[in-house]
């Protein structure tokens, strides 16, 4: 059996209070809200914090609120974003992206906050301490060599948030809490190509809330590629939005692929390849095309890697399609092993 190591743990009542502990904890202490990654990763000794400060208590952190968009708070569960009418009618993807997260018991305890900070995978890096040991560990976690290209600089473990792709496909912004300052960033500038250092927040920052702008015209959807149903993370995940005019003719996009870097990709190249043109078969073959330059999927997670980067054209396929209106129940039936 796996044990959770000594810590202290600490239960703040407001953010302001969070930002204090966690500025004088000299280095020493991690962010807890549902805890189901950070928790299984200190039983692996992936993350050993001396100290947690807990976020369940701080009330303004599970707020949803309309405004010129919506604001919903890092603390809000899963399953409360799934269950909100707000968020499944206006913005489809963040909605698809939530829906298909883990389990429903997960995404009880799960948080939007916790998801979108979610840390990095590799099959060298998601083991327990003894296995770990046994290679002399990996670059991310006590040791010096990346094992999925011994060469590499930097470490290559993967992205594997649902519901960051889907964001950044939304535009949305964030907004970063310290002792000090309160700023508020786009959701794409959150994440560096890094499997380490995968997110820009600071270590003394708290991530409150997630603000999604007005999406009139746009429809917007999510793609998720799995081995099971349920429980796993994405080996490849689409989100793509489009704001689409009357006759058809696509406005603006964006195509945003998961869990094939170590941070959320945009495929622009994509996107422009649809924009000013009719959703047509020609035309979203091109598109997907293009999206599936710049996947470069390593060997560090569940299925070839080969594989992986040639059926990202399908995925893309599918999400377009959807956005154009047909009926893709089967196709995600068969992909996603579900229907939404």
């Amino acid at each position: 059996m796996m044990r959770l190591p000594h810590f202290t743990y600490l239960s703040p009542c407001t953010v302001r209070e969070a930002a204090e502990l966690l500025a004088g904890s000299s280095g020493g202490a991690m962010l807890i809200a549902g805890g189901t990654d950070l928790l299984p990763n200190m039983k692996r000794r992936q993350q050993v914090p001396h100290t947690l400060i807990g976020l369940r208590r701080v009330a303004e952190l599970r707020q949803i609120a309309n405004g010129s968009g919506l604001t919903i708070g890092a603390g809000v569960t899963l399953t409360d974003l799934v269950r909100d009418t707000r968020v499944r009618a206006s913005y489809g993807a963040l909605w698809q992206a939530a829906s298909q997260v883990a389990t429903p018991h997960l995404r009880n305890m799960g948080t939007l906050g916790g998801n979108l900070c979610l840390d990095t995978r590799c099959n060298y890096y998601d083991q327990n301490y003894e296995w770990r040991k046994a290679i002399a560990f990996c670059m991310k976690k006590d040791g010096q060599t990346c094992w999925v290209a011994t060469g590499s600089p930097k470490c290559l473990a993967v992205s594997s948030t649902d519901t960051a792709p889907a964001l950044l496909a939304l535009g949305a912004r964030v907004t970063l809490v310290s002792a000090d300052a309160t700023r508020q960033v786009a959701a794409s500038d959150l994440y560096q190509n890094d499997g380490i250092h995968y997110l820009t927040r600071q270590p003394n920052e708290i991530l409150t809330a997630v603000h999604i702008p007005r999406m009139d015209g746009w429809r917007s959807v999510y793609w998720k590629l799995r081995r099971r149903g349920s429980f796993d993370f994405p080996v490849l995940s689409v989100a793509a939005a489009a704001q689409i005019a009357a006759d058809g003719t696509v406005e603006a996009a964006r195509i945003i692929l998961g869990a094939v870097a170590s941070r959320p990709i945009d495929a622009a190249a994509a996107a422009t390849a649809i924009v000013g043109h009719r959703l047509t078969d020609d035309v979203i073959a091109h598109a997907a095309e293009r999206a599936a330059q710049p996947a470069k999927p390593m060997d560090n997670t569940d299925f070839d890697l080969t594989w992986r980067k040639r059926v990202t054209k399908d995925v893309v396929t599918y999400a377009l399609r959807e956005l154009r209106g047909d009926d893709v129940r089967e196709w995600r039936r068969k992909l996603s092993k579900q229907i939404l």
